[in-house]
C-alpha cells in the first residue's frame, strides 16, 4: 500500500471538467460551491462511519463497542 493511488482516464477527465467549471466561477459561487461540497464529503464520511459500525457490528456487545 505505499503506492500512490492513481486516477483513472475516465476520473483524469472528470477531475479537468471540474476544474475548467471552478475557473469559470466568480469568488462568491466558489464560496458557496466548496461549503456545499464539504458538507457532502463530511456526510459520505458518516454513511462510510455508519456502514462500518453496522457492518462490524459495532456496539452490539462487541470488543469494539
Amino acid at each position: 500500500m505505499n503506492q500512490p493511488i492513481e486516477l483513472s482516464l475516465e476520473q483524469e477527465f472528470s477531475l479537468r471538467t471540474f476544474s475548467d467549471q471552478v475557473q469559470q466561477m466568480s469568488r462568491e459561487q466558489a464560496q458557496e460551491f466548496l461549503q456545499m461540497l464539504y458538507k457532502q464529503m463530511m456526510i459520505r464520511e458518516k454513511t462510510y462511519q455508519e456502514l462500518l459500525k453496522h457492518q462490524w457490528e459495532v456496539g452490539s456487545g462487541s470488543i469494539l463497542g
